[in-house]
């Protein structure tokens, strides 16, 4: 059975999916059977990684709402032992249709979390990257989830939903999944020069020291570009700084989990 980890932070742009599609890559790269399923709307992880959105037929959304096999929705990338389970836009509506279809006792509960966990023993690890809140859809993927990893911008306002999130990750420990850990806190966006970055990693020591990941993860511009050429960081600069942070944390993660 592999390893699910759920990646997820309430607060937007805070370097979410480039952490989970970049991980995912690096592993995969290690010679581990990787699985990355986009659980965001948005599928910003599905066009990082160079997949066309307007030519995907399945994905997870017809899995989420039972008319699509979780297995026929995976899509083997053109990168190293990488495959996806799409999504689009699409996706949107499934907390709506979701609540719907188990009113009407159409879809069971436990659907989309036996759903994941039978496609987990084809891979050495399922990465999830989550939608920016904490709706139903991050529930599900958390409840399913061995860990979750924490990507987080080295500002105030993402420190402050901190609480937020480790409250809901508490709550779904207790009561759905005992299972769920936390494997880390990965800083994003990080420059070491600023007054607020060092502001911002003092306090999160102070509270959290065991949870950081050793390797921050830098601002560069290489590593902003790479979802637009629709490729993983350690194909669109494979000897940069970014790829060899990520590759870091990558390794790290590997322990951990």
């Amino acid at each position: 059975m592999g390893k699910i980890v759920s990646f997820s932070n309430q607060k937007g742009g805070v370097g979410k999916t480039t952490s989970c599609v970049n991980i995912a890559a690096q592993i995969a790269n290690k010679g581990k059977k990787v699985l990355m399923i986009d659980m965001d709307p948005q599928g910003n992880a599905t066009s990082g990684i160079g997949l066309s959105k307007s030519k995907i037929k399945k994905t997870i959304y017809e899995v989420i709402i039972g008319k699509c096999d979780v297995k026929d929705a995976v899509i083997k990338t053109k990168f190293k032992n990488l495959s996806v389970i799409p999504a689009t836009i699409d996706l949107a509506g499934a907390e709506i249709e979701l609540h719907d279809l188990q009113e009407a006792g159409e879809i069971e509960i436990d659907f989309i979390k036996e759903a994941i966990k039978s496609i987990s023993s084809e891979f050495d690890y399922v990465f999830i990257d989550c939608p920016p809140s904490l709706g139903m859809l991050t529930v599900k993927a958390l409840s399913v989830s061995d860990g979750v990893v924490i990507p987080m911008q080295c500002e105030f306002y993402s420190l402050e939903g901190m609480s937020q999130l480790f409250n809901t990750i508490k709550i779904i420990h207790q009561r759905f999944n005992p299972e769920l850990r936390i494997v880390g806190i990965l800083l994003t966006m990080y420059n070491g020069r600023l007054t607020l970055t060092n502001q911002v990693v003092s306090e999160l020591k102070k509270y959290y020291a065991d949870k950081l990941f050793k390797v921050p993860i830098s601002r560069t511009v290489r590593i902003s570009e790479a979802p637009g050429y629709g490729e993983p960081i350690c194909y669109h600069d494979p000897y940069g700084k970014g790829s060899l942070e990520y590759a870091a944390v990558a390794k790290e993660l590997m322990m951990r989990i």
